[in-house]
């Protein structure tokens, strides 16, 4: 059907968008002999990667929510698809830095803009498995760019692979411009699907502020990505300095725990709307996936005291949970909100997940560069998604969407 196409089709962008990330992580041995790089350095061009990306990941749902999603995505893709093949350019530190704060500036906006392409064309029952399929585009991107990285750096320098990643982007834009519509302006789909309420007022980031439940989301959003962003960008890095790994092994094994990420986003999506479907309330639905997805997290911290095939073993069911906890969070402003500020929530949502990854990233890069190991890492790591549960469910002690469009309505009049 069309509107699992258009799932799809959202997809792979944001399966780019993880490819474009990745490129710097996979590559930094290939680069570090170009442009030498301390640990502290490494969190560096992370943080202005995670930095830029948290505040255009809010300014970019609002952006959606004022160009349409159509118009949003579009500007979007074309700037990152620019700032990362920028990196081919760079010839310090400085200038990676620079390219970096420019992609994630691009990124940012990729989230708030597919959550709202889910609001426009799925109903409640069928959101969770459209975000799975969109969301598992995080992990093909992942799967695809350490074999492709390693590939490409047997025949050619590590600055193409920033030109071939950034020319992936600027070709799905074509594709996009030729196939996303609103549903509207489709005869088969001449009515939108029902949401929470359609609101034509669009409070303000103050008025969205005063709502508890999008406080819970970002609170959570920052816990579980403080611990996302560590595996997405340690992973290689913690490969090629504690387990002895070259650029070929990095290239045959980490890819490994991406495609259990892609399988946990399609899997926590399917799962809660299968409850849906069986009947058992939204609330239910949700939140039963999200705690069976905390509950395999802390299984992370065993990582630094096995062998290898068993760290990869474990580090696959971590990236497996966090993706479908991922998955749910980030339908919960669809399922929870009026579509007139879907974006501007899940933008405000991504912000919070970017700024902990900035945080713990940053915390990550210092105790390593002064003698505390990744044993203590891993553990911080462990916990984050079952206190990020907790809070979740202190701030949406049930799902009433009617009560949250009531209390928008009530800021937009003062």
């Amino acid at each position: 059907m069309l509107r699992w196409r258009i799932a799809v089709l959202v997809g792979v962008a944001i399966a780019i968008s993880y490819l474009d990330r990745q490129t710097l992580p996979v590559a930094v041995s290939a680069i570090a002999k170009d442009i030498p790089l301390s640990n502290t350095q490494f969190s560096t061009l992370q943080s202005a990667f995670l930095f830029s990306y948290a505040f255009m990941y809010a300014g970019g749902g609002k952006l959606t929510d004022a160009l349409g999603t159509r118009l949003g995505f579009t500007v979007i893709m074309i700037f990152w698809s620019l700032a990362c093949a920028s990196h081919a350019l760079a010839l310090s530190f400085g200038m990676l830095a620079v390219s970096r704060f420019l992609l994630g500036m691009g990124e940012g906006g990729g989230f708030p803009a597919a959550t709202r392409a889910v609001a426009e064309w799925f109903p409640a029952q069928d959101r969770a498995s459209a975000m799975g399929i969109i969301n598992a585009g995080t992990s093909v991107g992942a799967v695809i760019a350490p074999p492709l990285i390693a590939f490409t750096l047997g025949f050619a320098s590590w600055r193409w692979i920033f030109l071939i990643s950034g020319a992936f982007g600027l070709l799905w834009t074509v594709w996009w411009r030729r196939s996303y519509f609103l549903p509207e302006a489709h005869s088969d789909h001449s009515n939108h699907y029902e949401m929470p309420g359609e609101s034509k007022n669009n409070p303000r980031w103050i008025g969205l502020l005063r709502l508890r439940e999008v406080w819970g989301l970002i609170i959570a959003k920052f816990l579980s990505d403080a611990a996302w962003y560590f595996y997405l960008f340690w992973l290689p890095k913690y490969l090629y300095d504690a387990r002895g790994f070259d650029t070929k092994a990095v290239g045959t094994f980490a890819w490994i725990p991406y495609a259990a990420a892609g399988v946990g986003c399609l899997a926590g999506g399917w799962f809660s709307s299968y409850l849906v479907r069986r009947h058992f309330s939204l609330d239910v639905a949700r939140k039963l996936a999200l705690g069976l997805s905390a509950a395999v997290m802390p299984l992370i911290i065993l990582v630094p005291h096995v062998a290898i095939s068993w760290a990869i073993a474990i580090f696959s069911v971590a990236y497996f949970g966090q993706q479908s906890w991922s998955t749910l969070v980030m339908v919960l402003p669809a399922d929870l909100l009026p579509r007139g500020v879907v974006g501007s929530v899940a933008g405000l949502v991504g912000f919070g997940g970017a700024m902990g990854g900035i945080a713990f990233g940053q915390l990550v890069g210092y105790l390593l560069d002064h003698g505390i190991g990744y044993p203590t890492v891993f553990t911080l790591a462990g916990i984050f998604h079952v206190v990020a549960f907790t809070v979740i469910l202190a701030a949406i002690p049930a799902f009433r969407p009617a009560d949250v469009e009531r209390r928008l309505r009530y800021q937009g009049a003062q």
